[in-house]
């Protein structure tokens, strides 16, 4: 393991072995306090009994702080508070019992019933889908020995190494609280002035500024577990895991000036996306699999596996798939489901079980915390979103809004007059894995969490060209967005650890090259970790266009073979079609068939669609013309790196938008021998990346 070091830098903040930046001295005045004025010595780390041993529930420090964090809000939920959720089944692959004792690993033919919920971290519940954000990725499997709750993000790692700092992270990039706003966003000075005194951020900061913060819809997401987890099976054998949800259909993102746009033609964008979806019946579906890995490859790792902000490269553990995850149903009433069901990473079944990670010890807590004060009641697991689908036997009787009505005057255990009451069970029961680093009680972090800054390394180089470019944009325009100069050459400073190129695009963006501050990292980052090809979305991209939706903007006397043609094809891929006309109600083709377009040009802009055809009749194209939205649907289009294709009579319109035929760049004559099938073709693409460097040169 790499051995921290303690410095001072030259504007006197210390860092300390986890890398976290503070003042070195503080007065009396300025000294930090509980709520009940004991002065605190640690903020920076739980109490734990050990260094890497789990987190002590005699922190009173801890739970205070992160109690009154959970009560901040009443009754949305703090963090996620903006979700879209769905039901449908899991069912593994073969039978993992060597891996794991849990029930619903085991029998292939099962199908167990689960429901998801997907959402944004930053923004409350009446805020857009599109935001630059982490979307969070929960599912609550109903198994027959109990409920267990994989609760994750979209992102494989975190801004924070110990739950002690979680209210300080989300405090910082929720709302300032003199003047309530930004809402859903980062782009301000509380959340970078944070990040950039933590650098154990760094990690974290580069997925956030990449494009899987922006995801094309829910169903093109990815899911991690972010933490370490054990499988322990039947003869008590325990293997680390990491989770991973990989969707079927790929995942995608938007590009930034897209999403933006998207989120003021459709805010509830990707909530529409995928009911409608599944109401079609075009199930999203996701791969579960894990990186399993025994003791002795945890300690061969140059990092520590109870760090949430590292990953393990792909490269060094591959993924296992157990087995799929199929969403066949939408919620019957949004609020009795998709707001009230209550994850919990504590939810746990015999054969899963936690390890010592201090940013997971204290989620143990917080979210049993939150759910009472959010859902009012001890008894929110009778709810019938949460409640097991096997029995609950147990003595724990009344509380607020209880809805079962236990019989008999026995409400303990042990006790001799009902025998038929429920017992311990040593055979079935859950049983804790032995955990064999607990140790003096520490508030520490541990030299082993203390390189900040290699795997962010790694995350950069690990990225396709376009795709460095938009961290780039997106690093630039977040700290455009910061007021205060000294946090920009701050975040400047640990972005020249990171890469200098980085550093140095960013700078000169902002107009501050050689402004960047002098950093002196806790640990010297390596040099010799190799790209990870997995990291990539666009490198790991499928060509399909299954699951998407192609627009086609057609008016009165619109070829009508020629989009029965491209239905067919669209329904060969697994594509959908949606049809753009100036005006609602039927549009007659030149058949004189009738059509029922499914929006309109002005309300059914391009950034809603994956690709793009522009299809009017020669009589109708001059109503085009005088339309400003069809111009900008097909500037969109191009600029936004879409596969789009045109009919001979749509040439005036892309005169007007200065868009030129190309079918090497996407833009495509469907008039022409193979336009159908070069259309197709781009479009399984997913972008035109080449293009990119016409319409957005690199910064």
């Amino acid at each position: 393991m790499a051995k921290a070091k303690t410095n001072k830098t030259a504007n006197g903040v210390k860092k300390s072995g986890g890398g976290e930046l503070h003042q070195t001295t503080t007065s009396d005045a300025q000294t930090l306090t509980t709520n009940q004025g004991t002065p605190i010595a640690d903020n920076q780390n739980s109490l734990k009994s050990g260094a890497r041993g789990p987190t002590l529930m005699e922190d009173f420090i801890l739970r205070e702080k992160i109690t009154h964090f959970d009560h901040e809000r009443i009754p949305e939920r703090i963090v996620h508070a903006r979700g879209s959720a769905a039901h449908g089944y899991f069912e593994p692959f073969k039978n993992w019992s060597k891996l794991s004792k849990a029930a619903f690993l085991s029998n292939p033919k099962k199908r167990t019933k689960v429901f998801a919920r997907f959402s944004t971290v930053a923004g409350g519940a009446g805020s857009v889908d599109t935001p630059r954000d982490v979307r969070g990725f929960a599912v609550k499997f109903y198994t027959d020995d109990g409920n267990f709750d994989l609760v994750g993000n979209n992102i494989p790692v975190f801004f924070i190494q110990d739950a002690i700092k979680f209210p300080d992270l989300i405090h910082s990039v929720k709302m300032e609280p003199d003047r309530g706003f930004p809402q859903a966003a980062s782009a301000h000075d509380t959340f970078w002035d944070f990040v950039s005194l933590t650098p154990e951020s760094t990690h974290m900061l580069m997925w956030a500024m990449s494009d899987r913060a922006i995801p094309r819809s829910l169903r093109h997401i990815e899911g991690f577990g972010i933490h370490t987890f054990r499988l322990v099976n039947a003869d008590g054998e325990s293997t680390f895991v990491k989770f991973h949800w990989r969707p079927s259909i790929g995942a995608a993102s938007q590009v930034w000036d897209e999403a933006v746009k998207t989120a003021g033609a459709d805010p509830d964008y990707h909530r529409r996306d995928l009911w409608e979806s599944i109401d079609k019946g075009d199930f999203p579906e996701w791969t579960l699999s894990v990186q399993a890995f025994d003791q002795k490859t945890a300690d061969a790792l140059d990092f520590d596996i109870l760090d949430p902000t590292k990953i393990i490269p792909e490269e060094v553990v591959p993924l296992t798939p157990l087995g799929r995850m199929v969403l066949d149903r939408n919620p019957t009433n949004f609020f009795a489901e998709t707001e009230q069901v209550a994850f919990h990473p504590g939810h746990l079944v015999p054969g899963i079980d936690f390890t010592a990670d201090p940013l997971l010890q204290g989620r143990l807590h917080s979210y049993l915390d939150t759910q009472l004060s959010r859902l009012g009641s001890a008894n929110f697991h009778e709810i019938p979103i949460n409640r097991p689908v096997c029995p609950m036997r147990n003595f724990q009787r009344d509380g607020h809004m209880r809805m079962q009505v236990p019989e008999g005057r026995v409400n303990y255990e042990p006790n001799s007059l009902d025998p038929a009451s429920p017992r311990e069970n040593p055979v079935r029961g859950f049983a804790s894995f032995p955990d064999p680093d607990a140790g003096p009680k520490t508030r520490q972090r541990p030299e082993s969490f203390a390189d900040h800054y290699s795997q962010a390394r790694q995350f950069w180089r690990s990225m396709t060209p376009p795709e460095q470019g938009h961290i780039v944009s997106a690093f630039t325009f977040e700290l455009s967005k910061v007021v205060t100069v000294a946090i920009r050459t701050r975040v400047l400073g640990h972005l020249d650890l990171v890469e200098p190129e980085l550093g140095e695009r960013v700078a000169a963006a902002l107009n501050m090259t050689g402004m960047a501050d002098d950093i002196t990292p806790a640990v010297e980052p390596r040099d010799d970790l190799p790209p990870s090809p997995p990291l990539s979305l666009v490198a790991k991209a499928p060509a399909t266009i299954k699951g998407r939706t192609v627009g086609v903007m057609v008016t009165a006397g619109f070829d009508s073979r020629l989009l029965a043609s491209l239905t067919a094809a669209l329904k060969r891929e697994g594509a959908a079609l949606k049809l753009i006309a100036p005006k609602i109600g039927p549009v007659k083709d030149d058949k004189g068939g009738k059509h029922e377009p499914d929006m309109i040009v002005d309300g059914g802009p391009s950034v809603l669609f994956d690709a793009c055809v522009v299809m009017p009749s020669e009589e109708g194209v001059g109503d085009l013309l005088e339309m400003a939205s069809a111009i900008n649907w097909i500037r969109d289009a191009y600029g936004h790196l879409k596969a789009l294709t045109y009919v001979d009579a749509a040439a005036p319109l892309l005169a007007k938008a200065a868009v030129e035929p190309d079918v090497a760049l996407g833009v495509i004559d469907l008039d022409g021998k193979k336009g159908l099938d070069d259309f197709i073709a781009a479009a399984k693409k997913h972008r035109l990346w080449d293009r990119e460097k016409l319409v957005r040169p690199p910064v």
